[in-house]
């Protein structure tokens, strides 16, 4: 694998819009990133991710963009966004931008030109059919929020526009070689700009299978899931390989593939030496807790499905590229109230999943609040008290699947990407430190208890064990064998084990006992020295090491 300089990286996501609010109107801006960057560069951050800031009516959170050239007044201006650039290459943090390209809102300038004329060069920049009210519409796929990704063209009784996603966000044609051309020279204005690159949403979902046909039903609304078309397209390649042509490659710039459905033969042309991204997300254990039919019940054999899916995800791509690693994100509930049984959840069961992501091969990526251990909301008790436009699909799924109106509310609780969208928790202080007023998405009340401010100074809190994770990977000592030793699985069939062994210059072993229960773990070669734990007083005894509930271990072996 050729080494590239974003291999040695960490990233970090900001959501901006509850990052840190600057000018109290309780919603976080660019200034109130500005502000932060110290403490950035403090955790050891390289690489800054921000979701949309671009003018958006916000009808999914700045997913749908009326303005790729300008910032949302609510952030900020282009101004304070080049000051935060600029402020960020003093801290040798480079600035990623949100790229949403497969759709746009319907208040961006081509959308309107298209409504006020269906036949002209705008209209060819959507999906625009003729239809009236009665007739079979042109495919029965479900949005991704619900219901028909159908609606009419506003100011057309006789056509309609296609959006996979939420109404206000119309899907642009990619087929339309003059819609490429003007996204190729937005993105090439922004990198110009100085930013080190791009996450790149929804990536996808921009081929279509066309014409455009149905699909077995797969609900009772008669409609089916847009992944059954997403199956049968191809040729996604050739735009990916042009716009990387285009605009990455030119500049040498940083991308993440938001990609689902990937087939193991296209891992090279996606992510290989000279792939169209320099890398793509992991969602292999994303999955791991979807069932058909919405569920509260706990996951069975947690640990065994996130090694299975994590072991599996990783070997598959070794040799070919490195994945970007996550436990949650901005579209995700927190990641420890996912992947920790409830009545496990605590600073060393925490540490125990930090320990696992950052260590497997690929970028870790750090979510923000996840440094600090931000939990889930506790139970919703009202659809009032959440904000995400994607909840009262889900709420409705739940109760189509046979949920009690109080059930389909724990749904909410523990898969609502409200979860991870909660104000910052800074401190104890009222609205947790983001804000002096109130903010715009309720504050998850366990903020006096998990907030930086309680564990910047506490050496042995998930903050300081984030940053000692960092450290580490950063160790020229063991940078190497970090970020492209050979990945090997140890005593894989132990159940509740999740250990494995990086290789190259050195061998590194990383071991997590994934339940709360004791067990201990067989070494075929003896411990040199311990590089970090989640509990100092770990025992080895004869060849073996003796694990407690949760503990967490990265030790260098003797070659």
């Amino acid at each position: 694998m050729e080494k590239k300089w974003w291999h040695r990286k960490i990233v970090y996501q900001i959501y901006p819009k509850s990052f840190k609010d600057s000018n109290s109107d309780g919603i976080g801006d660019i200034r109130g990133i500005i502000e932060k960057l110290d403490y950035l560069q403090d955790l050891g951050i390289d690489l800054l991710w921000l979701s949309p800031i671009y003018r958006s009516p916000l009808a999914d959170q700045g997913y749908d963009i009326s303005d790729y050239y300008n910032i949302d007044p609510r952030f900020g201006s282009l101004e304070d966004l080049q000051e935060l650039i600029e402020e960020g290459k003093k801290r040798n943090i480079g600035i990623v931008m949100d790229l949403v390209v497969n759709h746009c809102s319907d208040e961006h300038e081509w959308f309107k030109k298209a409504c006020e004329d269906p036949e002209g060069p705008y209209g060819k920049f959507f999906y625009i059919e003729d239809h009236k009210k009665g007739e079979k519409l042109p495919c029965n796929w479900r949005s991704y929020f619900g219901g028909s990704c159908w609606d009419y063209l506003p100011g057309h009784d006789d056509k309609i526009y296609l959006h996979v996603f939420h109404k206000k966000q119309p899907d642009l044609n990619w087929e339309n070689p003059l819609l490429r051309k003007e996204i190729y020279k937005m993105i090439n204005w922004w990198l110009d700009k100085g930013i080190a690159g791009f996450r790149i949403d929804a990536i996808i979902n921009i081929k279509k299978k066309l014409p455009f046909q149905d699909y077995p039903a797969d609900r009772c609304d008669g409609l089916s899931s847009i992944e059954n078309m997403l199956k049968e397209a191809t040729g996604i390649g050739e735009f990916l390989n042009e716009m990387a042509d285009e605009c990455f490659r030119k500049h040498d710039s940083f991308t993440v593939g938001e990609v689902f459905n990937e087939k193991d033969s296209e891992l090279p042309l996606f992510i290989g030496e000279n792939g169209y991204f320099s890398t793509m997300f992991d969602f292999s254990t994303t999955f791991i807790d979807e069932t058909p039919v919405s569920t509260v019940e706990p996951l069975k054999d947690l640990a065994e499905k996130y090694k299975k899916a994590a072991f599996a995800s990783h070997k598959r791509v070794e040799g070919i590229g490195l994945l970007s690693n996550i436990i949650e994100n901005h579209d995700e509930p927190r990641g420890v109230s996912r992947y920790i049984k409830p009545e496990d959840l605590c600073d060393n069961s925490k540490k125990m999943l930090a320990g696992i992501y950052f260590m497997m091969p690929g970028i870790p990526f750090i979510y923000q609040g996840q440094e600090i251990g931000m939990e889930n909301l506790p139970e919703v008790k009202s659809m009032e008290e959440l904000d995400d436009c994607a909840n009262p699909h889900l709420y409705q799924r739940a109760i189509e699947d046979g949920l009690s109106e109080k059930d389909a509310l724990k749904i909410l609780s523990l898969k609502s990407r409200d979860n991870a969208r909660t104000p910052f928790q800074w401190s104890e202080d009222k609205y947790t430190g983001f804000s002096d007023t109130e903010p715009w998405l309720k504050v998850n009340p366990k903020y006096k208890d998990i907030n930086l401010e309680k564990q910047k100074d506490d050496a042995g809190s998930v903050f300081n064990f984030y940053k000692e994770l960092i450290k580490l990977r950063k160790n020229p000592d063991y940078l190497d064998t970090m970020v492209y030793g050979e990945f090997s699985p140890y005593h894989e069939e132990q159940k509740n084990l999740l250990s494995f062994k990086r290789k190259a210059d050195k061998t590194i072993l990383v071991v997590a006992n994934y339940q709360n229960e004791p067990q201990s773990l067989v070494l075929d070669r003896p411990v040199k020295s311990i590089l970090m734990s989640n509990r100092k007083d770990i025992c080895f005894d004869n060849g073996a090491i003796s694990l407690q509930g949760y503990d967490f271990i990265i030790a260098e072996l003797e070659n």
